[in-house]
């Protein structure tokens, strides 16, 4: 099973990004071994539909489901369309998240947690 943390930096230890479409980073565990990669996000400068082009790379990798701060309307239908679970958690390392995960301390979300174009800093 592979799952994706949006991240601040390219390792484990890395403070979570509490922005799922213009988050800095996604790291990309598989939790059968242990394995990660991460990867920029392409999408953070993105002029709109960065959710929907993050949901997007997250489905093209096959991640079958995600841990992020907040999570868009637009990004939550992609995600659910693409049938990668959305999870939350307010902060912590990539690692901390793993951890909350696999001790199933954490639920999948089952819509939005933000409106649109909340990680473009608006008010």
């Amino acid at each position: 099973m592979k799952l994706a943390v949006t991240a601040q930096g390219i390792d484990l230890d890395s403070p979570m990004d509490p922005r799922f479409g213009r988050c800095q980073c996604f790291v990309i565990i598989d939790l059968d071994t242990e394995e990660f990669e991460a990867i920029a996000n392409q999408s953070l400068m993105a002029s709109g539909g960065a959710g929907i082009q993050s949901a997007q790379f997250l489905a093209d990798r096959k991640v079958d489901a995600v841990i992020t701060g907040n999570v868009g309307p637009n990004a939550e239908r992609a995600l659910q369309g693409a049938g990668i679970k959305v999870y939350t958690m307010a902060s912590g390392t990539v690692r901390e998240a793993v951890k909350a995960y696999k001790a199933g301390k954490l639920s999948a979300v089952s819509g939005a947690t933000v409106r649109s174009h909340f990680g473009m800093g608006r008010p």
